[in-house]
């Protein structure tokens, strides 16, 4: 065979009718043209003309210098099966360290994936295989991935790890993780592996949707927990919808998320914790203006960092729980997180408190933040049934019900079990008016918020009661030497929601540092409220 710089997929017998099998034929050429490469340095390029090519039961092992072009989204298919090998993940292209023995001197390098689509939905395999994913590199030097479609993949949809030198733009993932059930490794949109170039790998990730996946929209996770978290990470202008977290920093060092919208998501619209495979939480990183808007659980949740960690100029708004959430989970760092910095944020409308500190901070810098009428969860407990219920695919209507608008926000609503042995089924609410709940999805990627269909009309409800105290800002945990200052913390609302501005609860400690010429005026009780007395400091020149 010979090996042109550039070759025509169809001449080299790929057929693209969605019936034959194009996998041999398309790795036949990808060796001739690696082999190539490999012999005069000269990259290569396969030209794959519209068509639904089948890959079938055997994934194409990539090689070096050879890139892949398609006609454009939907009209150049790459349909992945396995139909003859049920326990065989079949991504279109592998590459890896644990099969392939893929590193830093063994890489692929100067190659592009561009134009075209790929459809998992053919791929079941016996268990969840974390490598059944849409693209599965590794140790990629160079690499530029754009304008892709990647959705309903068994697990990850662009799953390549140590991206060296690369782009990834355009990348379009929905429905990925398809046999994800929530709890296990990948299942992401895009799910990106770092720390194998060391302390800095130059990747940026731009104007990528991730929408209806399993488990992230967009993750970066440290693959070796004695690895140095690696420096010089980019996402900007991403999308992350109605997946179970939208964007994850699970061990990068100053990660910038710049201009993205992170939308219904299902736990945090923005998490950095030890949910990772290493337990390493990012730390260093920069979010600024983003929207961060109604997710189920909470916008920003915050944890399992050293720190510093700063977020500037965001809109965090109607989220389920807190707007600004700090914890952390067992199993990971479990330090006071220092320098953690909120700046010029417009915080607001979220169900329970603004910002809500549940594990220690040291020296955390809170000013110029707009905190308000938070505490929409506050709608007294309800139950109905009979004439007037009605239920859809997401939403339950009670004719006769007079809610608060947003009070039932971030509740778990239970439906049936009135009669003896009857089973009960639970949903989140996202959102309320006077007569209508809407509900989350049962899972990322669901068009129903059911198990088992939508319940009959009539059915019985019930919701339970709000949670008292919802304060704009709530220290739960150790806070030493906060900054906060000029922060407007109040609620204009009616009623007001927003209970008090600064919540001191019992467990906590609030030991030196500087309170000072804020506005707490104007919520629905007193501005503060000291279960446990601050500790030295200097509170003053604060209205309310």
């Amino acid at each position: 065979m010979t090996a042109p710089l550039t070759a025509d997929a169809h001449e080299y017998g790929l057929v693209g009718d969605g019936t034959a099998d194009d996998g041999p034929a398309l790795q036949k050429l990808v060796d001739a043209l690696g082999d190539a490469t490999a012999g005069d340095g000269r990259p290569r390029t396969v030209r794959v003309p519209a068509g639904r090519y089948l890959i079938r039961d055997k994934p194409v092992l990539w090689r070096s210098g050879v890139s892949l072009v398609g006609a454009g989204r939907g009209a150049t298919c790459f349909a992945l099966t396995n139909p003859g090998a049920p326990a065989q993940p079949v991504p279109l292209a592998w590459f890896t360290t644990a099969q392939h023995g893929a590193g830093r001197d063994h890489h692929i390098a100067d190659v592009t994936f561009a134009r075209f689509e790929i459809d998992g939905l053919g791929v079941e395999t016996e268990e969840y295989e974390v490598l059944a994913k849409g693209l599965g590199l590794q140790y990629v030097l160079r690499g530029r991935f754009s304008d892709l479609w990647i959705h309903d993949t068994a697990a990850t949809g662009f799953g390549c790890d140590f991206l060296q030198d690369t782009v990834v733009e355009g990348v379009l993932t929905e429905r990925c993780g398809r046999q994800d059930p929530g709890e296990k490794m990948g299942g992401a949109g895009i799910g990106i592996g770092v720390g194998g170039w060391g302390p800095v790998e130059r990747l940026a990730v731009t104007d990528c949707t991730a929408r209806g996946n399993g488990t992230n929209g967009i993750f970066l996770e440290l693959q070796q927990d004695d690895w140095v978290p690696p420096r010089g990470i980019r996402l900007t202008a991403c999308h992350a919808e109605d997946n179970r977290y939208g964007i994850s920093d699970w061990g990068a060092d100053g990660l910038l998320v710049t201009g993205c919208t992170m939308l219904g998501n299902h736990v945090a619209g923005f998490d950095v914790s030890a949910q990772g495979t290493t337990s390493v939480g990012g730390r260093g990183g920069l979010v600024t203006g983003c929207v961060i808007d109604g997710n189920a659980g909470d916008g920003i949740a915050l944890g399992n960092t050293p720190g510093p960690y700063g977020f500037h100029g965001n809109r965090v708004s109607n989220n389920g729980r807190y707007g600004y959430w700090e914890h952390n989970l067992s199993g990971g760092d479990q330090e006071p997180a220092t320098d953690i910095v909120l700046e010029s944020n417009d915080i607001h409308d979220n169900a329970l408190d603004g910002i809500r500190v549940d594990a220690p901070l040291h020296e955390p810098a809170i000013f110029g933040n707009r905190v308000r009428g938070n505490g929409r969860r506050a709608a007294p407990e309800a139950q109905g049934g009979g004439e007037g219920v009605h239920c859809g695919p997401l939403l339950l209507t009670d004719e006769r019900a007079d809610w608060l608008p947003g009070g039932h926000r971030g509740k778990e609503l239970t439906i049936g079990g009135g009669e003896p042995g009857g089973a009960e089924v639970t949903a989140v609410v996202t959102d309320n008016t006077a007569t209508r709940l809407t509900l989350a999805p049962l899972r990322p990627g669901a068009g129903t918020a059911w198990p088992d269909g939508t319940p009959a009309p009539g059915t019985a409800y019930r919701l339970p009661d709000s949670p008292a105290p919802r304060a704009g800002l709530t220290a739960a945990a150790a806070v030493t030497h906060p900054y906060v200052h000029g922060n407007r913390v109040r609620d204009d609302g009616h009623p007001r929601t927003q209970v008090h501005a600064v919540w001191i609860a019992p467990e906590a400690t609030w030991t030196g540092g500087r309170v000072s010429g804020n506005d707490f005026s104007g919520n629905g009780s007193a501005s503060t409220r000291f279960d446990s007395a601050p500790s030295g400091g200097r509170w003053r020149d604060n209205a309310g």
